[in-house]
């Protein structure tokens, strides 16, 4: 699955990846945790790198904004705020929202 792009509704620009990318059969699986990052000049220039984006350091990137842990798509998720940075309840809201638009729509994924 590729990195896809969020505004939420208060123009905040973000980079949600996915952190796996795995496949059965030649279908795609789904991953269940997603990491945040603001959008900026430095995170789109590693889009083509995402394993650099997604190490263990990636707390200390002043973008990082945590990430959404999916239970039971559509139903139980949780966000963690683990970086320097966090979203208001309202940005939550918005990501998750467009997360599971994403993930309900099979035609935004990389196969």
């Amino acid at each position: 699955m590729k990195p896809f792009f969020v505004t939420t509704a208060n123009n905040l620009s973000l980079v949600i990846m996915p952190e796996s990318e795995a496949h059965a059969d030649g279908h795609p699986f789904l991953t269940y945790t997603y990491s945040i990052f603001r959008r900026d000049d430095s995170i789109l220039a590693r889009l083509n790198q995402p394993d650099r984006l997604l190490l263990p350091n990636k707390k200390n990137n002043p973008d990082y904004l945590g990430y959404v842990s999916f239970e039971q798509p559509g139903k139980v998720f949780s966000y963690f705020a683990d970086g320097e940075h966090e979203l208001s309840y309202d940005e939550v809201v918005d990501v998750i929202e467009e997360i599971n638009h994403f993930r309900d729509t099979p035609q935004l994924w990389t196969i």
